[in-house]
């Protein structure tokens, strides 16, 4: 009901919603205070409006005038047209950004006949790697940003296999671990 007072207060019934509503509150006495309640409330929130903010001075700690006069001499002018300008250069200067780094990925598994690698830089899709002859290396080279990579070898297509090399690791959601290994940029 409290509802039905609000819409009745903003002017948001139809006539017959108006008509029920008056209804309701001529039937039911502790209804008929509530909507009182609810109009004085009202009446309270559209009361007066200031219309005029006074003024107020507000005191200064230190002469203004005085603090700028050394800007307004003519070394004072040079010397803030030069911070000005270091100002500007160093906000307008690109700083360099880095670009892709090149990691390559080798592993030693003579005894395989198969090694993908899938990780955060493949989306997570299986990669065939190269095999590097017949010295049983695999290998494969990505160009990584910079910046916290997770990664594993797959053996077989099946088997996960860290890389023993990278120390940090992580258990994954398939029950093997994934290496874990920060590229930054030499800029």
């Amino acid at each position: 009901m409290n509802n039905n007072i609000s819409t009745f207060i903003d002017n948001e019934m139809n006539i017959d919603e108006k008509i029920n509503f008056i209804e309701t509150i001529q039937n039911d006495k502790s209804f008929s205070a509530e909507v009182l309640e609810f109009l004085h409330l009202e009446k309270l929130i559209r009361g007066n409006v200031v219309e005029h903010i006074p003024y107020a001075e507000v005191k200064t700690p230190f002469n203004l005038k005085r603090f700028f006069r050394p800007f307004m001499q003519p070394m004072g002018l040079v010397a803030s047209a030069l911070a000005a300008a270091v100002i500007y250069l160093f906000l307008t200067v690109p700083s360099p950004i880095p670009g892709p780094i090149m990691k390559r990925f080798v592993i030693y598994r003579p005894d395989v006949s198969q090694v993908e690698i899938t990780g955060s830089f493949t989306e997570w899709k299986r990669v065939p790697m190269q095999k590097i002859g017949n010295s049983g290396y695999w290998e494969i080279t990505y160009e990584l940003k910079e910046g916290e990579h997770r990664f594993t070898y797959l053996i077989e297509g099946r088997q996960p296999f860290a890389d023993p090399t990278i120390l940090t690791r992580e258990p994954d959601d398939f029950g093997g671990e994934n290496s874990i290994f920060y590229v930054k940029s030499n800029i």
